[in-house]
């Protein structure tokens, strides 16, 4: 029985492998290319987000100062020097790890709504700064204008294609890599230690585990995700807007709704809840336009509070639910012919 049913996870598997990597072929315009792009992007993005507020409990409201650390460093090292995004991000990425690790160490020790606030405070003190610098050095930050990406044409190095389905196939390859990562964390031993964590602090540490490391690991891993996550959408807009790309509502607190509506602290919840609630945004804004500006952050808030009240383990629950009636149906039916059999004999 067991191996009928990892039979049939190969297949399923690799069924939606195919479907995946075969999109781009059927649908062809770029709008809807682009909507799809953004649904894998804001899908990465809460996964990258769950490993810090799903595994470890800790709810990060201020996230999107690593996307913009990621994609403020990648974009002014592209501009002004040359240096490839590829590179770029990762010095963008080790960035977002040492600012987290930074406001890591101290705010690590608040409980509750309190850390939360802090998160919440520190974004918004970037923000300020990214508003008020317009240089540093031979940089050029943009200030509260914002900074544009320079164009060079089509170039894999530079991540800038005239056409969607490069940044698809990329942003897919980075979404699995994300689900991959979330994986090996969940099933490792510092997975277990931020579940133990999130779940009872205080027991956790009289059993010996290292609260503040444990979350710092969490933390800067998340951070490193998040900011690569950045410089993916620097280079597909081509435009960084300080509010747009660090602020709480346009970013952070849409990483949270996300994974909570999908399923915090599990693998495949943020990506399902990334995915649902970015076609929920998107047609929301194809339908109503610009007449009601942050919509979808109301009708998120609504989504969520209908999620936490009815189905707070998230959408990922359901699936779990109709997965473990399913096993339990082979089995009867397992057993059912087992007794025929021996009843036969």
């Amino acid at each position: 029985m067991i191996k009928i049913i990892n039979n049939k996870k190969i297949i399923l598997l690799a069924g939606l492998t195919a479907i995946l990597l075969l999109i781009p072929v059927f649908i062809t315009k770029p709008y809807f290319l682009h909507v799809i792009v953004m649904c894998l992007l804001w899908a990465y993005l809460a996964s990258s987000w769950n490993i810090v507020g799903g595994f470890a409990g800790q709810l990060s409201l201020g996230h999107g100062i690593y996307t913009a650390v990621g994609a403020y460093a990648t974009v002014m090292l592209f501009n002004t020097l040359g240096l490839s995004p590829w590179l770029g991000m990762l010095i963008g990425g080790s960035l977002a790890v040492l600012l987290s690790l930074i406001i890591g160490f101290p705010t690590f020790g608040l409980r509750g709504a309190y850390y939360a606030l802090a998160t919440v405070a520190i974004s918004e003190g970037v923000i300020v700064l990214l508003n008020s610098v317009s240089n540093l050095g031979k940089f050029q930050v943009g200030g509260a204008e914002g900074l544009i990406v320079k164009t060079v044409g089509n170039s894999f190095g530079a991540i800038q294609f005239v056409s969607k389905v490069p940044y698809y196939y990329i942003m897919l390859i980075a979404l699995g890599l994300a689900i991959l990562v979330a994986k090996l964390v969940k099933e490792s031993r510092l997975g277990y230690y931020l579940v133990a964590l999130r779940e009872d602090e205080e027991a956790a540490a009289a059993l010996g585990v290292n609260v503040r490391n444990n979350k710092l690991i969490a933390g800067a891993i998340s951070a490193f995700m998040t900011a690569i996550g950045g410089v993916f959408y620097a280079m597909l807009i081509r435009y960084l807007e300080p509010n747009a790309i660090a602020g709480a509502a346009a970013m952070s607190t849409q990483m949270v709704f996300m994974t909570i509506v999908g399923g915090a602290g599990t693998v495949l919840g943020p990506v399902i809840g990334g995915i649902l609630l970015s076609i929920v945004s998107e047609v929301i804004r194809f339908y109503l336009g610009g007449q009601l500006m942050g919509l979808h952050l109301f009708v998120y808030g609504l989504i969520v509070m209908v999620m936490i009240i009815y189905q707070p383990a998230g959408i990922i629950a359901w699936y779990d639910k109709f997965k473990e009636h399913r096993l339990r149906k082979i089995g009867n039916k397992g057993g059912a012919s087992g007794a025929e059999n021996s009843s036969g004999a």
